[in-house]
Protein backbone atom coordinates (compact mmCIF):
# COMPACT_ATOMS: atom_id res chain seq x y z
CA UNK A 1 0.00 0.00 0.00
CA UNK A 2 1.49 3.32 -1.01
CA UNK A 3 1.45 6.43 1.12
CA UNK A 4 -1.36 7.90 -1.03
CA UNK A 5 -3.69 4.95 -0.57
CA UNK A 6 -5.89 4.55 2.44
CA UNK A 7 -7.18 1.22 3.70
CA UNK A 8 -10.60 2.05 2.25
CA UNK A 9 -9.10 2.64 -1.22
CA UNK A 10 -7.52 -0.80 -1.47
CA UNK A 11 -10.89 -2.42 -2.22
CA UNK A 12 -10.21 -2.47 -5.94
CA UNK A 13 -12.37 -1.32 -8.77
CA UNK A 14 -15.76 -1.89 -7.11
CA UNK A 15 -16.56 1.29 -5.18
CA UNK A 16 -19.25 -0.55 -3.19
CA UNK A 17 -16.54 -2.86 -1.86
CA UNK A 18 -15.01 0.01 0.13
CA UNK A 19 -14.90 -0.62 3.87
CA UNK A 20 -17.19 2.28 4.63
CA UNK A 21 -19.91 0.94 2.34
CA UNK A 22 -19.47 -2.61 3.60
CA UNK A 23 -19.70 -1.48 7.23
CA UNK A 24 -22.72 0.70 6.47
CA UNK A 25 -24.58 -2.05 4.63
CA UNK A 26 -23.79 -4.79 7.11
CA UNK A 27 -24.45 -2.44 10.03
CA UNK A 28 -27.85 -1.50 8.62
CA UNK A 29 -28.74 -5.16 8.13
CA UNK A 30 -27.58 -6.09 11.64
CA UNK A 31 -29.41 -3.10 13.12
CA UNK A 32 -32.63 -4.02 11.33
CA UNK A 33 -32.45 -7.66 12.40
CA UNK A 34 -31.65 -6.86 16.04
CA UNK A 35 -34.47 -4.30 16.18
CA UNK A 36 -36.85 -6.88 14.73
CA UNK A 37 -35.66 -9.46 17.29
CA UNK A 38 -36.46 -7.02 20.11
CA UNK A 39 -39.79 -6.10 18.49
CA UNK A 40 -40.83 -9.78 18.47
CA UNK A 41 -40.46 -9.55 22.25
CA UNK A 42 -42.46 -6.33 22.43
CA UNK A 43 -39.41 -4.13 23.03
CA UNK A 44 -37.91 -1.15 21.27
CA UNK A 45 -34.17 -1.42 20.68
CA UNK A 46 -33.18 0.85 23.58
CA UNK A 47 -35.63 -0.88 25.89
CA UNK A 48 -34.07 -4.21 24.97
CA UNK A 49 -30.54 -2.91 25.44
CA UNK A 50 -31.50 -1.37 28.78
CA UNK A 51 -33.13 -4.58 29.95
CA UNK A 52 -30.00 -6.52 28.95
CA UNK A 53 -27.77 -4.13 30.89
CA UNK A 54 -29.92 -4.26 34.03
CA UNK A 55 -30.27 -8.02 33.66
CA UNK A 56 -26.49 -8.58 33.91
CA UNK A 57 -26.50 -7.90 37.65
CA UNK A 58 -30.21 -7.58 38.41
CA UNK A 59 -30.01 -3.88 39.21
CA UNK A 60 -28.26 -0.73 38.08
CA UNK A 61 -28.07 2.93 39.01
CA UNK A 62 -30.37 4.92 36.69
CA UNK A 63 -27.66 7.46 35.87
CA UNK A 64 -25.14 4.70 35.08
CA UNK A 65 -27.72 3.07 32.81
CA UNK A 66 -28.25 6.36 30.93
CA UNK A 67 -24.48 6.71 30.58
CA UNK A 68 -24.10 3.13 29.31
CA UNK A 69 -26.87 3.61 26.75
CA UNK A 70 -25.49 7.07 25.95
CA UNK A 71 -28.87 8.74 26.21
CA UNK A 72 -29.99 11.96 27.84
CA UNK A 73 -31.52 11.45 31.31
CA UNK A 74 -34.91 12.62 29.98
CA UNK A 75 -34.78 9.93 27.28
CA UNK A 76 -33.75 7.40 29.92
CA UNK A 77 -36.83 8.32 31.96
CA UNK A 78 -39.05 7.59 28.97
CA UNK A 79 -37.39 4.22 28.37
CA UNK A 80 -37.73 3.31 32.03
CA UNK A 81 -41.33 4.51 32.18
CA UNK A 82 -42.17 2.08 29.39
CA UNK A 83 -40.24 -0.78 31.00
CA UNK A 84 -41.83 -0.05 34.37
CA UNK A 85 -45.35 0.15 32.90
CA UNK A 86 -44.76 -3.29 31.37
CA UNK A 87 -43.63 -4.53 34.84
CA UNK A 88 -40.18 -5.44 33.52
CA UNK A 89 -38.21 -3.19 35.90
CA UNK A 90 -38.79 -1.27 39.11
CA UNK A 91 -37.19 1.99 40.18
CA UNK A 92 -36.31 2.40 43.82
CA UNK A 93 -34.55 5.10 45.78
CA UNK A 94 -30.94 4.29 46.52
CA UNK A 95 -30.80 3.82 50.32
CA UNK A 96 -27.26 5.23 50.31
CA UNK A 97 -28.29 8.37 48.39
CA UNK A 98 -32.00 9.22 48.30
CA UNK A 99 -31.45 11.51 45.28
CA UNK A 100 -30.54 8.51 43.11
CA UNK A 101 -32.67 5.71 41.70
CA UNK A 102 -31.77 2.06 41.37
CA UNK A 103 -33.37 0.19 38.47
CA UNK A 104 -34.07 -3.45 39.31
CA UNK A 105 -35.26 -6.16 36.95
CA UNK A 106 -38.47 -7.97 37.92
CA UNK A 107 -39.26 -11.67 37.51
CA UNK A 108 -41.38 -10.74 34.50
CA UNK A 109 -38.41 -8.77 33.18
CA UNK A 110 -36.09 -11.77 33.63
CA UNK A 111 -38.49 -13.96 31.68
CA UNK A 112 -38.71 -11.50 28.79
CA UNK A 113 -34.96 -10.87 28.95
CA UNK A 114 -34.30 -14.57 28.34
CA UNK A 115 -36.53 -14.45 25.24
CA UNK A 116 -34.86 -11.25 24.00
CA UNK A 117 -31.37 -12.68 24.53
CA UNK A 118 -32.36 -15.82 22.60
CA UNK A 119 -33.79 -13.69 19.77
CA UNK A 120 -30.62 -11.57 19.53
CA UNK A 121 -28.41 -14.68 19.74
CA UNK A 122 -30.37 -16.16 16.80
CA UNK A 123 -29.73 -12.99 14.78
CA UNK A 124 -26.03 -13.22 15.57
CA UNK A 125 -25.88 -16.90 14.63
CA UNK A 126 -27.38 -16.00 11.25
CA UNK A 127 -25.15 -13.00 10.66
CA UNK A 128 -21.91 -14.75 11.59
CA UNK A 129 -22.70 -18.29 10.43
CA UNK A 130 -19.80 -18.30 7.97
CA UNK A 131 -17.25 -17.13 10.56
CA UNK A 132 -15.36 -19.26 13.04
CA UNK A 133 -15.47 -18.32 16.73
CA UNK A 134 -11.92 -16.98 16.36
CA UNK A 135 -12.94 -14.83 13.39
CA UNK A 136 -15.92 -13.47 15.35
CA UNK A 137 -13.57 -12.57 18.22
CA UNK A 138 -11.18 -10.89 15.77
CA UNK A 139 -14.04 -8.97 14.16
CA UNK A 140 -15.22 -7.79 17.59
CA UNK A 141 -11.70 -6.61 18.43
CA UNK A 142 -11.27 -4.84 15.09
CA UNK A 143 -14.65 -3.11 15.28
CA UNK A 144 -13.83 -1.91 18.80
CA UNK A 145 -10.78 -0.15 17.32
CA UNK A 146 -12.63 1.62 14.50
CA UNK A 147 -12.58 5.34 15.25
CA UNK A 148 -16.18 6.11 15.97
CA UNK A 149 -17.87 7.27 19.12
CA UNK A 150 -21.16 6.17 20.64
CA UNK A 151 -21.85 9.89 21.19
CA UNK A 152 -22.00 10.43 17.42
CA UNK A 153 -25.35 11.98 16.40
CA UNK A 154 -26.09 8.89 14.29
CA UNK A 155 -26.22 6.87 17.52
CA UNK A 156 -29.01 9.11 18.84
CA UNK A 157 -31.34 8.06 16.03
CA UNK A 158 -34.12 5.73 17.12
Amino acid sequence: MSMNESVADVAGSDPLNRLGFLLARNGAIANSRVRHAFETCGLAARQGAGLMLVGRTGFMNQQALATALEVDPSVMCGILNDLETAHLVERRRDPADRRRHIVAITEEGRSLLAKAQDAVAEVERGLFADLSPEEVATLRDLLARVRSTPGDPACAEE
